[in-house]
């Protein structure tokens, strides 16, 4: 049995929805999230990048715990 569907990616709607306002506002409460559970010295941050938007949470003032407890890999595990 043969088939003739064909499919074809719509890579500029791809990648105009991995931009889209909801997809950045998604990312923005998972980074949120995932700082609050880190606790005080962790912040999060949205951008939009060449070709999606990303999140980013990093240890602003709290290097030496994240060094010592991993705190940021227990908080994105929940």
């Amino acid at each position: 049995m043969s088939s003739s569907f064909k499919f074809k990616l719509n890579t500029k709607g791809v990648g105009e929805f991995l931009k889209s306002k909801p997809v950045q506002k998604m990312i923005s409460e998972r980074a949120n999230e995932i700082a609050s559970r880190a606790g005080t010295g962790y912040e999060a941050d949205t951008q939009i990048g060449q070709k999606r938007a990303t999140g980013r949470v990093k240890a602003a003032t709290a290097k030496k715990d994240n060094k010592k407890h991993n705190t940021l890999l227990k908080a994105v595990r929940g």
